[in-house]
């Protein structure tokens, strides 16, 4: 017996790395040192810095993949995978300087996987990010023939006095919502409950999705917000705190950027919701509270700033095709969100 025996084909990996090297080297940045193939990726650290701090973060696209691998669309969850990270590190004011991904499956399927990578490729174009380098496992018996899980791994750099912690937040700031392209990445699972619950198939197109299909609407990758948000930091924008919505919504995630004895207070009906989320609050019995404890509700990330810069801000980022909406304000309290007029 040999390797190939026990499922796992040392030569069509190394078939598959030799197909995607060009994806990879598509989206280097003049620091990567070397190519792909090594033991390590090497990335030298971008000069003008005086105090460089380095910003980590780590992430997957969830059940979002079951969808895609029922529906044999594998194009957009590797943006996915990118914009759960960098979106992440954004936060803090960091541009994210390089990513790493790995893929795991039960058998290696080239087309498929070179599908998944090209779309990593596609999102670290958009957020400026080097793919310094990976991982592919083959894990026979572990995922079923056609399955494979990712996780994604990036690293940002911010001048250490520009770095957003939290306390630069002060009350009557105004929050300004950046729409999102649907659900992103989270909530998926409840998704995929009330379309299986409700006896409804990925390729149906009800009135509420204009057009498109089920499946199609909830393959729609997760928006990166990285180089807009830079752009408006690079204009003068004064931010002081930014908020990544992601699993558990506004509630939990926007009190996160805040400072010690705030709060935020945001109106519900300060921005469109897309019409998806109301076919799914409909279609599931799906309650109010329950919606925007899982779901982003069409706001992807928010920018903290002084009520001076609104109509800048908002200005700047529908420039950059992005819709943007003030919908809050900083109060006093301790850390939670509060629905309701302001």
């Amino acid at each position: 017996m040999d390797y190939r025996d026990a499922g796992v084909d040392v030569e069509a990996g190394r078939a598959f790395v030799d197909q995607i090297r060009n994806l990879v080297h598509s989206t280097f940045r003049p620091e990567v040192i070397g190519g792909l193939g090594g033991f390590g990726g090497c990335f030298q650290l971008p000069t003008g810095y005086k105090e460089p701090v380095l910003v980590s973060g780590t992430d997957g696209v969830g059940t979002k993949l079951k969808i895609a691998q029922i529906l044999n669309r594998h194009d957009t969850v590797g943006i996915d995978l990118v914009g759960m990270c960098v979106n992440d590190v954004l936060t803090s004011g960091a541009e994210p300087l390089f990513f790493l991904d790995y893929v795991a499956t039960g058998k290696l399927d080239k087309e498929q996987l070179t599908q998944v990578v090209a779309g990593i490729a596609t999102g670290c174009k958009l957020a400026g990010s080097a793919l310094l380098g990976g991982e592919t496992a083959e894990m026979p018996g572990f995922y079923q023939v056609g399955e494979y899980d990712l996780a994604g791994f990036c690293v940002g750099i911010v001048e250490k006095s520009r770095m957003l912690d939290g306390s630069q937040v002060q009350v009557g700031d105004v929050a300004i919502g950046l729409a999102s392209t649907g659900v992103h990445s989270n909530g998926l699972s409840l998704v995929r409950k009330i379309v299986s619950n409700g006896g409804f198939s990925w390729n149906d197109n009800p009135d509420l999705f204009n057009g498109e299909t089920i499946g199609g609407t909830f393959l729609t990758p997760t928006r990166i917000y990285v180089k807009p948000v830079l752009a408006a930091l690079k204009a003068g924008l004064e931010v002081h705190a930014m908020a990544h919505i992601t699993g558990g919504g506004l509630p939990e995630n926007l009190p996160r950027c805040l400072g010690t004895g705030q709060a935020i207070k945001i109106n519900p009906n300060s921005w469109t919701i897309p019409s998806m989320f109301q076919w799914l609050a409909e279609a599931g019995s799906v309650s109010d509270e329950a919606m925007y404890n899982t779901f982003n509700m069409g706001i992807g990330f928010v920018v903290i700033l002084p009520p001076h810069q609104v109509e800048q801000a908002i200005n700047h980022f529908q420039s950059q095709d992005i819709p943007a909406y003030a919908i809050g304000e900083v109060v006093t309290g301790t850390g939670e969100l509060v629905m309701g007029d302001w």
